[in-house]
């Protein structure tokens, strides 16, 4: 079979591509990324090309540059560019140089595909791209999902040339007379994937020339053993009431609780935790250990990038990472303010009438205006914070209160309390108000302290 119809059913059979839509293809000036422009066009596609200049190889990058500006204005292909200051990128980040470059490049191609609306980017990695990142995860530690290798489409990354090895593609150059240009940083066993494609390889297709073939054709196994495994643990999370999440109101954030017991009675627990918490940007290790305590002691908390996990007793709580602020805000008077930029606080001040019953509801608190002394402050509460709770005689302290009503560390660590001006806690908020500034047959003013 002929390389276009070979990418061609490829890319119909995985559905990658619509020939009424837009498509941007990365263009880094080599043989990859070059066969990957042709093909395209020869297919009919609507495509526009993006060349990154990382600044890392000095005449050399502005070479490639120059190459892709050429061939784009040849091949009559919109060609978009950028320049990155990568080795800065990646100090500041503390990351390095080759992921910064990956990290720079997503981003910009993500961008440039809002801006000009393509439906998705075209990668131009290979089958032995595939077996090299096989490789690599599998000499890090990896699943199922690691050994599947490079998936046809991720998102709005889609690769048509999964289907094709180097050699295809090589070939394809130079039966079509293209020319095209060679990163020189390639060709030095200097990092992780050089070292297997440049040293790693040659040796495994010494013990079996179809090493790429069988390992690329146990990828595709994987996959498909991978998708019935999902399809299983979907079947479960709909069957089984996995997660509950708190009530949101106000001023606290909110959080999703996995019950301990649905995760261990599943066939393969650890793997379904895995399913569930890499969603979460979690990852395999830090998965790993979250199974291994899902008994230990509670209040042991791990972090993602973009989420916190906590072990409060037989759940496990995750909610988006947020900093806490110490935000303190003081109200002089009756009146509507705004805390945050999702919650309000209103004050109202309005004389007692017949049949007035002291609020129930957890967002509003109800209290003798006459007790409280203006102004009043909303904050954090604090360890060693005291104060009388509705019904009781004497203090208790509101860490004492949020355990007995076993409030987990994350509903702690927002818990909100309004104090007046004399340092009295008045309410714990959408818990319980004080006794000393309750509603009583003296009432005259009733102080209305709403959050919404």
């Amino acid at each position: 079979m002929k390389i276009e119809e070979k990418v061609k059913y490829f890319i119909n059979e995985h559905h990658l591509l619509d020939k009424d839509k837009k498509y941007i293809v990365a263009l880094s000036g080599g043989a990859d990324s070059v066969c990957l422009l042709l093909l395209l066009k020869k297919l009919h596609y609507q495509i526009e090309a993006a060349h990154c200049n990382f600044r890392l190889r000095g005449d050399e990058s502005y070479r490639d540059e120059e190459f892709c500006v050429n061939l784009c204005h040849a091949l009559q292909i919109p060609l978009h560019r950028i320049h990155f200051e990568t080795k800065e990128y990646a100090h500041l980040h503390k990351i390095s140089i080759e992921m910064a470059a990956r990290d720079l490049r997503y981003s910009y191609f993500e961008n440039l595909r809002k801006d000009i609306q393509a439906e998705g980017i075209c990668i131009a990695h290979h089958q032995e791209d595939c077996v090299e990142t096989i490789l690599i995860n599998l000499i890090r530690g990896t699943g199922i999902q690691g050994m599947r290798g490079i998936l046809p489409q991720n998102g709005h990354i889609i690769r048509p040339l999964l289907s094709i090895k180097r050699k295809d593609i090589e070939y394809y150059l130079q039966e079509n007379k293209q020319n095209y240009v060679t990163d020189s940083t390639n060709l030095i066993n200097d990092v992780q994937r050089n070292k297997i494609r440049l040293d790693i390889m040659p040796m495994l297709k010494q013990l079996n020339a179809g090493v790429v073939d069988n390992i690329y054709s146990t990828a595709q196994h994987l996959t498909e053993a991978n998708c019935i495994i999902n399809d299983a643990i979907k079947k479960y999370l709909t069957q089984h009431s996995i997660f509950s999440e708190n009530e949101d109101f106000g001023l606290h954030s909110g959080y999703k609780k996995i019950r301990t017991e649905s995760i261990e009675n599943f066939s393969s627990p650890e793997y379904l935790l895995y399913y569930i918490l890499s969603n979460y940007d979690f990852s395999g290790s830090q998965i790993e250990q979250i199974y291994k305590n899902l008994h230990g002691k509670s209040g042991k908390v791990w972090k993602s990038n973009s989420y916190e996990l906590l072990i409060d007793r037989e759940n496990l709580i995750i909610k988006r990472r947020t900093e806490i602020l110490d935000k303190t805000i003081k109200i002089p008077e009756p009146g509507t303010y705004v805390f945050d930029e999702t919650s309000k606080v209103i004050i109202n001040n309005i004389p007692i009438y017949k049949g007035f019953q002291p609020s129930k509801t957890a967002q509003i608190a109800t209290l003798d205006a006459d007790k409280v002394k203006m102004p009043i402050t909303i904050r954090l509460a604090k360890l060693g914070d005291r104060f009388q709770p509705f019904g009781m005689k004497g203090t208790k302290l509101i860490s004492d209160l949020l355990t007995d009503l076993k409030k987990n560390l994350f509903e702690k660590q927002q818990q909100l309390v309004i104090e007046d001006a004399k340092g009295n806690i008045i309410w714990v908020v959408g818990i319980r108000t004080d006794d000393r500034f309750k509603i009583d047959s003296k009432t005259t003013n009733i102080l209305k302290v709403e959050i919404i």
